[in-house]
């Protein structure tokens, strides 16, 4: 493995920048501070989940703000990847703008 963010690749995971935003999406390529995703949606505002730690374990609630899905995104400037839960995938859904 050339890169340590290799594993994550083939995973729905939410992706933090340093300034473009919070993203989620199934990582299809990762670069050392960049990545590419696919079926991506932007995390605009979240209730329901105190860190973003649990908007992938638990999800999101009522409030929230969830973009609509765009097929593919390039991302730079990347903080942290966040594999997440079935469960949490599940409410992502729900408050699409």
């Amino acid at each position: 493995m050339s890169n340590i963010f290799e594993c994550f690749v083939g995973k729905h995971c939410i992706i933090r920048t340093y300034s473009a935003g919070v993203h989620m999406g199934v990582v299809k390529a990762v670069g050392e501070k960049s990545v590419i995703l696919q079926n991506v949606k932007r995390l605009w505002f979240w209730k329901g989940a105190f860190t973003l730690n649990e908007v992938a374990t638990i999800g999101i609630g009522s409030g929230s703000r969830v973009s609509i899905e765009v097929e593919e995104i390039g991302l730079t400037e990347v903080i942290e990847y966040l594999p997440t839960t079935e469960k949490a995938r599940g409410t992502y859904e729900k408050y699409i703008e």
